[in-house]
């Protein structure tokens, strides 16, 4: 369960990244939902009744215990399928989709190379449009933990599938695998069992290898479908010759099986007996509980156990509509790469490698030119720089254009490096949202009121004190003028 290595055709390329304001259309979940809207409009009309065939009393009393037989097949397929629903019940364990680290520094290595700020809600489509871009993080509580095979192993929610399937999944770790040629089979054989839904040849009834492939076949496909007595009844016995020849061919070649972990190798000739060992020797202990787990989005996509594979899948399908959380994620991790993530339109979030802040210069202070440019984009929110240019340059011969033209891309490149004007990646331009004045309230009115109250409470106590000397006259003054500062 290792990470694979991510392939440079994998990581994103910003290059490519759609406009942030043209957001795509959702998809269609359901496809077959409008399907069956457009077949029932394109349904022919019902014939009148004039030219309908007069129908018999009996056809009628057929098509009645018919539909009456419809019926209830219908009620037990319900029965049936809540059964199933009520069974199937979504685990009880947390799902997270984390940006994958190199494609995550491949996206802040671009973003710093240039002036431009681009929209984390779509970086947070990207990252999740491909399992090579992202991790996925699982996180189950302590009654109910994850199982998995030693360090790296394969997963599931249950532990006796785990164990059930353990030497499956984790032979390649103990074993080394030959593949051998045998001396051809000899014997005389009429017939060959066949298994009807792969195909799969299984040999002779009587032969001695038939009831270990027969058991191997079942507990690798059909074992989570049915169970091993349904499945024999699909064993069928074929007399062709080619087929039986077929099977003494693929009868020679022989799996063996040699320990790679053990001091003195021992080898197997067949699986069984290589997974009798197997259990006997490196199952006990191997199988262990975690409660919080990291694998890379290419093994989420195959893991064995279904369950927990249909789990991360809907996950992904929720996190995909709405990437809140993969949004989080990418705009921390971007702060914490030197990055400067600011709000702009509706609230989205953004990134840049410029800290964006209004221009709070006095006009008379910047060239006219600075001027114009931070007019026409307050007027004008979205505009991209030719728009910028015809704008600013109408009504000027062609050499006073050009030089005009220099000059606003001189003055528009500092505005953006200094972060009063800002550059989104599909090129248009924007000025970044001022801070709010704070609004003026009565508090400066109220407090003056009750100091000047606190005040005149204090020279009435001091007046009616018994032990208190009365104030004097400079004192008089001085609380006078006092009032009358904070009144004013």
């Amino acid at each position: 369960m290792s990470s694979l290595p991510v392939e440079p055709v994998d990581l994103l390329d910003l290059k490519l990244l759609p406009a942030w304001v043209k957001e795509p259309a959702e998809e269609r979940i359901y496809e077959y939902a409008g399907g069956e809207e457009d077949g029932r409009r394109s349904r022919p009309s019902n014939r009148s009744r004039r030219d309908r065939a007069p129908r018999s009393r009996e056809s009628k009393m057929s098509r009645d215990s018919k539909n009456g037989r419809d019926r209830r097949a219908r009620g037990r397929n319900h029965r049936d399928r809540r059964k199933v629903f009520r069974v199937a019940a979504p685990p009880d364990i947390t799902v997270r989709f984390l940006p994958y680290s190199p494609a995550f520094d491949n996206v802040v290595a671009q973003i710093k190379s240039a002036s431009v700020a681009y929209s984390i809600f779509a970086l947070a489509r990207l990252f999740l449009e491909k399992p090579e871009r992202y991790d996925v993080w699982l996180t189950a509580k302590a009654e109910s933990p994850l199982y998995r095979l030693g360090e790296n192993g394969a997963m599931s929610l249950a532990r006796d599938f785990l164990e059930r399937n353990a030497f499956r999944f984790a032979r390649e770790d103990f074993y080394k695998i030959d593949i051998i040629q045998t001396d051809p089979i000899k014997g005389n054989y009429s017939n060959v069992a066949r298994c009807r839904l792969s195909r799969t040849l299984l040999g002779p009834t009587n032969h001695h290898n038939y009831q270990p492939h027969l058991r191997s076949l079942y507990e690798q496909r059909f074992s989570r479908r049915m169970s091993f007595t349904e499945y024999q009844r699909q064993i069928e016995i074929v007399n062709d010759p080619a087929l039986i020849e077929r099977w003494k061919e693929e009868a020679r070649t022989v799996t063996t099986y040699t320990t790679s972990r053990d001091e003195t190798p021992s080898m197997f000739a067949s699986a069984a007996e290589a997974e009798r060992h197997f259990r006997s020797n490196y199952l006990p202990g191997l199988v262990r509980s975690v409660e919080e787990v990291t694998i890379d989005g290419v093994l989420s996509r195959r893991l064995p156990d279904r369950t927990l594979n249909r789990a991360i899948e809907d996950a992904w399908t929720r996190e995909n509509r709405s990437p809140s959380n993969m949004m989080q994620e990418l705009a921390a991790r971007f702060r914490q790469a030197g990055l400067n993530v600011f709000r702009h339109r509706r609230g989205m979030l953004f990134v840049s490698p410029i800290r964006m802040r209004a221009f709070v210069h006095e006009q008379g202070g910047v060239s006219p030119s600075v001027n114009a440019i931070l007019e026409a984009a307050a007027a004008t929110p979205g505009i991209n720089r030719k728009e910028l240019a015809e704008k600013l340059t109408v009504d000027l011969s062609t050499e006073d254009a050009e030089s005009r033209k220099l000059t606003l891309a001189s003055d528009l490149r500092w505005l953006i490096s200094e972060g009063h004007v800002i550059e989104f990646n599909d090129g248009s331009l924007d000025l970044p949202r001022a801070k709010p004045k704070p609004k003026e309230t009565a508090e400066p009115a109220i407090s003056a009121e009750n100091s000047t109250k606190e005040v005149g409470a204090a020279v009435s106590a001091a007046e009616v004190g018994s032990t208190e000397s009365r104030p004097s006259e400079e004192e008089t003054k001085s609380a006078g003028a006092k009032e009358e500062a904070l009144a004013t």
